[in-house]
C-alpha cells in the first residue's frame, strides 16, 4: 500500500495540473479576443491599428462628445431600466409559483418559461415584428420594452428559482397563521430572504436588455437606436475607433454586473442554506 500511494498521488497531481492548464487555455481562448479591444480603444490613430502607435483617450472623448452615441446611451439605459422594472417582479412571482408547484406539468411549464432562451433569437425577432406591426408597436419604445421583457424574464425566473432551492416555505405558513396578509408575507418575509436572488435576477435582466441587438434591429426605429445598434451601424457604414471605446466600456460594465450578480447569488444561497 505504501508503494502505490505515492504514485497515485503523483498521478492525481499531474491530472489536476493538466486540467488546470486546459481550463486556462480555454479561458484564454474565450477572453483574450475580447480583451484585445481595450488596447485598440487607446489607439490615437484614425484607423484600427494593432499594435498601437501610442496611448491616447482621443476616442473616448469623441464617444462622449458625440450626440448620436449619447442618445443611444440614453435610449439603452431607458429601455433597460424599464425592462428591469417589469421583468423582475414578473419573473420573481413566476419563480415563486414554480417553486411551490407540485404538479406533474411543472417540467413542461418550466420549459415554457425557458423557451425564449432556446428559440433562435432571429426567429423571436421576426415573430415580434409580425406581431407588433399590426398593433403599431414597431419603431417605438413600448414595443422594444415589451420584447426585451419577454427575453429578460426567463433569466429572472431561473436565478430566483435557484435562490429558492432549500427555502423553508414553512416560514410563510407560520406568518400566515399569525394573521399576516399574503402581501405582507410576500414583502416582509419572503422578499427579504430571497432579496439577493431577486437583485441578481434584476442585474441579468438589465444586462439582457442593454446588450440585446437582433430584436432591436427589427423593432426599434431611428429614434430608438440603442448602443448595440449604434455599434452595428458604425461597423456597417464606417469603422471608427470610437466603436472600440464603446465596446471597452461595455466589457467593463458587463464584467462588473456579472461580478455583482455572482456575489448576490452566493449571498442568497447562504441565506437560504439550512442550518447544520
Amino acid at each position: 500500500m505504501t508503494l502505490v500511494t505515492p504514485y497515485r498521488s503523483r498521478g492525481q497531481r499531474l491530472a489536476r495540473t493538466g486540467l488546470i492548464g486546459f481550463v486556462a487555455l480555454v479561458f484564454a481562448f474565450l477572453v483574450l479576443p475580447t480583451l484585445a479591444i481595450i488596447p485598440l480603444s487607446l489607439n490615437p490613430s484614425s484607423f484600427l491599428v494593432f499594435p498601437d502607435d501610442g496611448v491616447s483617450l482621443r476616442w473616448y472623448r469623441v464617444l462622449f462628445a458625440s450626440p448620436d452615441w449619447m442618445r443611444a446611451l440614453r435610449n439603452s439605459l431607458a429601455v433597460a431600466v424599464a425592462t428591469t422594472l417589469i421583468a423582475t417582479p414578473l419573473g420573481t412571482l413566476a419563480a415563486i409559483g414554480l417553486a411551490r408547484m407540485r404538479s406533474r406539468a411543472k417540467p413542461v411549464i418550466a420549459g415554457l418559461f425557458a423557451a425564449p432562451l432556446v428559440v433562435p433569437v432571429v426567429v423571436v425577432a421576426i415573430a415580434f415584428y409580425f406581431l407588433f406591426a399590426p398593433l403599431g408597436l414597431v419603431n417605438g419604445f413600448a414595443g422594444l420594452v415589451i420584447a426585451h421583457t419577454v427575453l429578460a424574464t426567463p433569466f429572472v425566473v431561473i436565478v430566483v428559482h435557484a435562490s429558492l432551492q432549500g427555502f423553508d416555505f414553512g416560514l410563510l405558513r407560520a406568518a400566515s397563521s399569525l394573521g399576516a396578509r399574503p402581501s405582507t408575507v410576500l414583502l416582509r418575509v419572503l422578499a427579504p430572504l430571497i432579496g439577493p436572488g431577486i437583485a441578481a435576477g434584476a442585474v441579468f435582466a438589465f444586462m439582457t436588455s442593454f446588450d440585446e441587438t437582433v430584436v432591436a434591429l427589427f423593432i426599434a426605429g431611428p429614434e430608438q437606436r440603442t448602443i448595440p445598434l449604434q455599434m452595428f451601424e458604425g461597423v456597417r457604414e464606417q469603422i471608427s475607433p470610437a466603436i472600440t471605446a464603446a465596446a471597452t466600456l461595455l466589457v467593463i460594465a458587463s464584467s462588473l454586473l456579472l461580478g455583482t450578480a455572482e456575489l448576490l447569488r452566493r449571498r442568497a444561497e447562504r441565506l437560504n442554506r439550512p442550518p447544520s
